[in-house]
């Protein structure tokens, strides 16, 4: 099963949806029978210049001289990579027990730094408007819930979340998280790119090269 951060802490249609895969499919895992799959789910953030990254929205933006629509310039998100979010299923498919959740380490940044590195990328000075966040944003997201931290274990590069068996009919205390993830693992909480390293992750991007490659940058008042 393939889930985002937003099936953590869920507040829009597409964080319910996720979340609700990730219970079904814990569901199956749970469920008796011999010989069965192992059912495991990789949770991941976002990942740059896919389907509905802001990233081409931007560089559209600076190419065609129009101003920098940024919601809010201090909202984190964590930064992978296409590569990045392959490894991660590679390792849930070789290191999953059935009802698995895998999350990896991803770092993230600012949507201001990420628009300031896109301008220097292009080398652009557009106006920048602040347009206030969307319905059902939030300001940074979640990978690991701090309800989930008694069950996770640190792997490293990775965290791997058990499935709960406790039996449901009576009430348990938690205890404690994975280390230092008690209170969650979240895009506000790990590591945050510098200026440097988030343009090199951004010139590795193929979507970049292209189109860094294909048409002018267009000036502001030209």
């Amino acid at each position: 099963m393939l889930s985002t951060d937003k099936a953590v802490y869920p507040i829009n249609a597409m964080g319910l949806t996720k979340a609700l895969g990730e219970k079904i499919t814990i569901a199956k895992a749970k469920a008796p029978g011999r010989d069965k799959p192992v059912f495991s789910t990789a949770r991941y953030g976002n990942v740059m210049a896919s389907r509905g990254s802001v990233i081409p929205r931007f560089v559209r933006q600076i190419k065609s001289g129009q101003p920098l629509t940024v919601t809010d310039p201090d909202m984190t998100r964590f930064m992978m990579t296409l590569a990045d979010s392959v490894d991660l299923v590679l390792y849930t498919y070789e290191q999953a027990r059935s009802g698995d959740i895998f999350v990896q380490k991803a770092p993230a940044c600012t949507i201001g730094a990420l628009a300031r590195a896109l301008c220097l990328i292009f080398g652009a000075d557009p106006e920048v408007r602040v347009i206030g966040a969307r319905h059902g944003e939030k300001s940074f997201e979640h990978l690991v819930a701090r309800e989930e931290t008694p069950r996770t274990e640190d792997l490293g590069g990775y965290f791997r979340i058990a499935a709960d068996e406790r039996d449901m009919r009576y009430a348990h205390n938690g205890d404690g998280g994975a280390g230092e993830i008690c209170d969650g693992f979240t895009s506000l909480s790990t590591r945050q790119l510098s200026d440097e390293e988030l343009i090199q992750r951004l010139r590795s991007l193929d979507y970049i090269q292209a189109e860094l490659t294909s048409a002018t940058v267009v000036s502001e008042g030209v």
